[in-house]
C-alpha cells in the first residue's frame, strides 16, 4: 500500500514537472533557426494606431519592453501615433520620436493621417496640415537609417531628385524578402478638402504609384521570395466605389491590382487605420465578383483601444511565406 502511494506521488510529480517544462518551452523565445524552420527564417513585429490616451501611454511602455525582449529583426509602426483629436504639437512629435528610439530593434515608422491630415481640427490645434507633414519629415526621416537603438539602412525615394520631397517612402530587404513603406493615409488620402491639399495629394499620389511600381520591379529583378507593402490607410477595404472620381485610393488600388497580375510570389500588405485586427484576401481580380487575388494577403494591425502587437514569421519553407501570430502583453 505504501509502495502504491509512493508511486502515485512520484507519478504526480513527474506529470507536474513535464507540464511546467511544456509551458516554459511554449512561452520561451525560439531561436531564429530552431529545428523545422529555414536558416533564412526571421520574425518581425507590427504595431499601429497607438498610443491614443493616458492609459495607452502606459501600455505602450509595456509594449516597448515586451518587444525589446523578443527575438524580432525589426518593428514596423504603420501610422497614427496619436488620436485624431489630440494636439499635433512639436512637443508630442518629439516625444514620440524619443519613444520610438527606445525600441531595441530597428523601427520603421509609416506616416498616418492623425499626425498631419487631421491636424486642422480645432481639438488637434487647428494646424496647417501640410506644415505638419513637413515637420514629420524633418523629425522622423533624417538620414538613411531607421529609428530604434539598432538601425538598418533604408532606401528612400528622396534619393531620386525628382522625388526629393518624399523621404517617408522607403524600401529595405531582409533574407530575400522586400519590404516597402508607402505614404497612403486615411481621411481619403488628403483628397477633396481644399485646393492646397488636393495639390499635395496629386504630387504624393504620383510619387506613391512610381514607388509601388518600382517595388514590384525590384522584387522581380532580384528574384525575391515575396514582398511586404506597408501603408497606413485601409483604402475602402481595397475596393473602388462606382463613383470614384473623388476617391483618394482609386489609383493606388488600380495600380496594385495591375502589378499583381504580373507577380506570382506571396505579397502581404499591412495597414492600420480602422483598428480591427484581421487577416484576409480583400482584393478582387479585375473587380469581378466572387474572385480574389490568391497570392495577396492583407494584415490589419491592432489599434486603439487595444495595445497589442503582431509577430510575423517569414519562413521560406512555408508555402505562404508568412505566418502571423497575436502577442498578448504580460499582465505585469
Amino acid at each position: 500500500m505504501k509502495l502504491k502511494k509512493w508511486l502515485g506521488v512520484l507519478a504526480l510529480f513527474l506529470l507536474f514537472s513535464f507540464s511546467a517544462v511544456f509551458v516554459s518551452a511554449t512561452n520561451a523565445q525560439p531561436p531564429f533557426n530552431f529545428p523545422g524552420r529555414s536558416p533564412k527564417s526571421f520574425d518581425f513585429a507590427l504595431i499601429g494606431d497607438i498610443p491614443y490616451d493616458a492609459r495607452q501611454e502606459i501600455e505602450f511602455q509595456k509594449l516597448i519592453k515586451d518587444i525589446n525582449k523578443s527575438l524580432v529583426s525589426f518593428v514596423i509602426h504603420d501610422g497614427d501615433f496619436k488620436s485624431g483629436s489630440s494636439l499635433c504639437s512639436d512637443e508630442l512629435f518629439n516625444q514620440r520620436y524619443q519613444e520610438f528610439q527606445e525600441f531595441r530593434h530597428p523601427l520603421i515608422y509609416i506616416f498616418g493621417d492623425n499626425e498631419w491630415t487631421d491636424c486642422h481640427r480645432p481639438a488637434a490645434g487647428g494646424f496647417d496640415s501640410i506644415e505638419r507633414l513637413a515637420k514629420l519629415r524633418e523629425i522622423f526621416t533624417k538620414g538613411d537609417k531607421s529609428l530604434g537603438r539598432k538601425t538598418i539602412k533604408l532606401n528612400r525615394q528622396s534619393d531620386e531628385l525628382a522625388y526629393s520631397k518624399f523621404r517617408e517612402n522607403v524600401y529595405w530587404t531582409k533574407n530575400d524578402v522586400l519590404f516597402a513603406g508607402i505614404h497612403v493615409v486615411g481621411s481619403n488620402n488628403n483628397l477633396g478638402r481644399n485646393p492646397a491639399n488636393d495639390l499635395e495629394y496629386a504630387e504624393r499620389n504620383a510619387a506613391n504609384l512610381v514607388w509601388l511600381k518600382q517595388a514590384f520591379a525590384t522584387a522581380k529583378a532580384k528574384r525575391n521570395l515575396g514582398m511586404v507593402i506597408v501603408i497606413h490607410a485601409n483604402p475602402n477595404n481595397f475596393s473602388v466605389p462606382a463613383n470614384a472620381q473623388q476617391n483618394g485610393f482609386r489609383d493606388f488600388i488600380d495600380t496594385l491590382r495591375a502589378e499583381l497580375k504580373e507577380y506570382d510570389k506571396p505579397v502581404m500588405i499591412v495597414n492600420g487605420d480602422t483598428h480591427y485586427f484581421r487577416i484576409d484576401k480583400p482584393l478582387s481580380i479585375d473587380t469581378a465578383p466572387n474572385t480574389v487575388v490568391t497570392n495577396f494577403t492583407r494584415v490589419e494591425t491592432f489599434g486603439d483601444p487595444n495595445v497589442q502587437w503582431l509577430r510575423v514569421t517569414v519562413d521560406p519553407k512555408n508555402p505562404n511565406l508568412f505566418e502571423v501570430n497575436k502577442e498578448i502583453l504580460p499582465v505585469n
